[in-house]
């Protein structure tokens, strides 16, 4: 895959965020490629390069630099991977699972994507459709069911493939990705997928069963959950979204896999693995003192 056009675009706005994409303004204009800036990125000093919408950056890039951290890829993977257009992220925040690149490495790695030498991993997003509701909502990590309070549960019932699992008491459930597996789902204690896996897991919140563990299904399968009768909104969070579902009637939540996919861009030398020691510590030692 050639890239012409490369969009560069953040939803953060800081003085260190505008460096780096001037910097990357200069590689690319001496790569003799053309250069799109999205909103928010106007005070980037550079020559010739204008800032334009989301629309023209979606009918015209082939590439996208998300500048940020993880937070600012799940913002740009919705607005811009989610028509095809591949990302590569630039990692200025803290976990940085989907952003690989530091800025220290900035000019040798985007050199390397722009002459072809580079990997790329499909990620699917999950789309869902609730009750009332003739929109569907997408997410690239997660959905969360929750009542929005601490210490309140909700309960109702999952299936898969229409196919009845349980009923369950709980604060709520995640529904996650491989791609979510390392955010929210991890801190609710479900496993971690690699990203080369196309799965889905469910993870109960604080369920009111000791029985209740996370498990995983393939990501071909749909998930059903019915709220019987809840009498208070219920919050469905998508990745950093939210909606407030309130009615007095059963309430039905049918995720499953979107036709849609992420398309991700990675230095030669990317290492999920590398990632997950580096990230959060594996195989770090106790010292003793």
């Amino acid at each position: 895959m050639n890239f012409s056009t490369v969009a560069i675009t953040s939803n953060k706005k800081s003085k260190k965020i505008y460096d780096i994409a001037s910097l990357c303004c200069e590689i690319l204009h001496n790569k003799e490629l053309k250069v799109l800036l999205g909103k928010g990125l106007e005070k980037v000093q550079t020559k010739d390069i204008k800032v334009v919408s989301n629309k023209q950056i979606t009918e015209k890039a082939n590439l996208i630099l998300a500048i940020g951290g993880d937070g600012t890829m799940l913002s740009c993977a919705k607005e811009f991977g989610y028509y095809g257009i591949p990302v590569l992220g630039i990692n200025l925040g803290n976990l940085g699972f989907l952003t690989d690149v530091t800025p220290n490495e900035i000019l040798e790695r985007l050199s390397e994507v722009i002459s072809g030498s580079y990997k790329t991993d499909q990620r699917i997003f999950l789309e869902a459709n609730i009750t009332g509701n003739k929109k569907k909502i997408v997410a690239l990590n997660e959905f969360v069911i929750h009542s929005g309070s601490i210490a309140k549960m909700i309960e109702f019932d999952v299936y898969v493939d229409e196919v009845f699992v349980y009923r369950l008491k709980a604060d709520g459930i995640i529904v996650n990705t491989s791609t979510g597996s390392t955010a929210y789902s991890l801190s609710g204690g479900g496993p971690i997928i690699h990203p080369g896996v196309h799965a889905i897991s469910l993870v109960p919140i604080f369920p009111q069963s000791l029985s209740s563990s996370p498990f995983v299904i393939n990501s071909n399968s749909v998930i059903k959950l019915v709220l019987q009768n809840s009498t208070d909104p219920i919050k469905v969070s998508f990745d950093s979204d939210e909606k407030i579902i309130t009615s007095k009637e059963t309430i039905t939540i049918e995720i499953s896999k979107s036709s849609k996919e992420l398309t991700l861009v990675h230095p030669n030398n990317h290492d999920f693995f590398e990632t997950c020691r580096n990230k959060l510590g594996w195989g770090v030692g106790i010292v003793k003192n």
